[in-house]
Order: structure tokens, then C-alpha cells, then sequence
């Protein structure tokens, strides 16, 4: 029963007040139809620049490839049988480098958040590390791990993690201290505390820097791909370059972006499933 009181208690100070007297936007079949047409006008100013090899000061669009050449180009790459391999290679470490970084990120998150010695310990030499690019780590990380994919996980997941752990750690600093107190006055243990008033007051934060975090283990894969990788979209797209396959260049780019963005919504939607109150009182979304 005292959990459950502490539970309400969480969930009632967490809720957002519902806006008011703020209108929709409009239903959801017009906001489709917004983002189709602009992504449409997007292609279209595209195609525009490249077949009038448009030249604007220090940007030229003369050498880069149309849509229908970089359209031929998607086709082929659908039809090689590679194609399989670089999206299993770059999935696997997105998936194996971005799970250890939300484990880490989120526990060290709660520590250096809820305990100033773990503040303390942890929060300098993390801070030291956080502003070092991923890029950075790439030949140092070779001399570290033995084979050739867990250098590329390693970049993905110190890609992921810092997002993680700053949102995390404001997700929990964030966390009403009457909470807190009202929670240990009606019995609740540490746990308890952590269990049914942290991380439900905590979870918008961690949701974000899942969110964050996503986006930037793509960018971090895609470097350690184009310098150490044999298999994957970044190696896919560097080999383009390197061979003069300009239109299979921006394929590669588009296929980073589709699944940085498909990931990222999948994010977005674990978060709102585990954060319906933020939803039930009419925000707009």
C-alpha cells in the first residue's frame, strides 16, 4: 500500500498540466500530407540544383548526383546481394554498442545523480572524456581490442553513452526533493525511494538521452565504419567515394539518415509508452 501511495504521489507531481487554450495544429492526415509536401519541395529544389548545375558562391552543385541517378543507384544496391551484409553489420553494432551505452549510462546517471561520492568519483573523469570526439578513440581503440568489430562497437557505444548519462543525471536532479521526503515519511526504503518516485520523476530525462543517443551512435558507427570497417553503410559509403560511385554516396546517406530516423522513432515510442501520463491530459504532440 505504501508503495502504491508513493507511486501516485510520483506520477501526480510528474504530470504535465494539460495546455490550455492552445489549438490543435490539425488532424493527423493534415500533418502527413505537411511532411509529404515537404519533402517533396526538398527533392524538387534537389533535382532543380543538380540538373541546372547550380554554382552559388563557394557551393556547387555540378558534380553532385541528381535524384533519378541516385534513384538508379538505390535500385542496384536493392538488387546486390551485399546489401544484406552492410545492413546486418551496421545494425548488429548499432545494437550491441547502444544497449551496453543505455545499461552504463543509465546506472551511472542514477549513481552520480542520487549520491554526491559517486558525483564526486565519477564526475570529473567523465567530464574529461565527454568532449573528446569518437573519432578520436578510432586508432587507440584498435590497439585496445583484438579483432575488428568491437573497435566499432566500442565508438558506437562512446557515442551513445554521454547523451545517455547527461540526460539521466538532469532526469534525476530534476526529481522533486518533497517528493523524496513525503516517500521516506510514508515508509518507503532507499529502493522504495528509487523504485516508485526516481525513476518514474527521472524517466523523461533517460527518455531523451535515449533519443540523443541513438542519433549519435549512427554518426559515431559511420566514422569507425569508413576507417576500420569491412562490411556496413559507412564503409559502403566511403567505398563509394573512394571508387567514384558518386551517386551510390548519397544512397549511402539517405540509408544512414532512414535508419537513424526509424531507430530514433522506435526510441521515441518506447519512451511514450513508458511515460503515458505525459500524454493523457491532450498535449500536443
Amino acid at each position: 500500500m505504501t508503495s502504491n501511495l508513493v507511486s501516485e504521489i510520483a506520477l501526480a507531481r510528474t504530470a504535465p498540466t494539460a495546455p490550455s487554450g492552445r489549438p490543435l495544429v490539425g488532424g493527423r492526415s493534415f500533418k502527413v500530407a505537411l511532411q509529404g509536401i515537404s519533402l517533396a519541395l526538398c527533392v524538387a529544389l534537389w533535382h532543380w540544383m543538380t540538373t541546372h548545375r547550380i554554382h552559388l558562391g563557394i557551393v556547387n552543385f555540378e558534380n553532385v548526383p541528381s535524384p533519378s541517378q541516385t534513384l538508379d543507384a538505390a535500385w542496384s544496391l536493392l538488387q546486390s546481394p551485399k546489401l544484406a551484409r552492410h545492413l546486418a553489420s551496421s545494425l548488429q553494432r548499432v545494437a550491441w554498442g547502444y544497449l551496453i551505452a543505455a545499461a552504463t549510462g543509465i546506472v551511472c546517471g542514477l549513481a552520480i545523480g542520487r549520491s554526491s561520492w559517486a558525483r564526486i568519483a565519477l564526475l570529473p573523469p567523465l567530464e574529461v572524456l565527454r568532449p573528446i570526439p569518437a573519432v578520436a578513440w578510432i586508432p587507440l581503440a584498435i590497439l585496445m581490442f583484438p579483432s575488428a568489430e568491437l573497435p566499432m562497437i566500442f565508438i558506437t557505444f562512446t557515442g551513445a553513452f554521454f547523451p545517455i548519462l547527461l540526460g539521466t543525471i538532469h532526469g534525476t536532479e530534476s526529481v522533486d526533493a518533497r517528493l523524496v521526503a513525503s516517500a521516506r515519511s510514508l515508509g518507503a526504503g532507499r529502493w522504495g525511494v528509487l523504485r516508485e518516485v526516481v525513476l518514474p520523476g527521472a524517466t523523461p530525462g533517460i527518455v531523451t538521452g535515449l533519443a540523443i543517443g541513438m542519433g549519435t551512435s549512427w554518426f559515431c558507427l559511420v566514422s569507425a565504419e569508413m576507417i576500420s570497417g569491412q562490411f556496413g553503410i559507412g564503409y559502403y559509403t566511403w567505398e563509394s567515394y573512394t571508387v567514384q560511385r558518386y551517386p551510390d554516396i548519397v544512397v549511402g546517406m539517405l540509408v544512414i539518415g532512414l535508419l537513424g530516423m526509424g531507430s530514433s522513432a522506435v526510441v521515441k515510442v518506447i519512451g511514450e509508452r513508458l511515460t503515458p501520463w505525459r500524454h493523457s491530459s491532450g498535449e500536443r504532440r
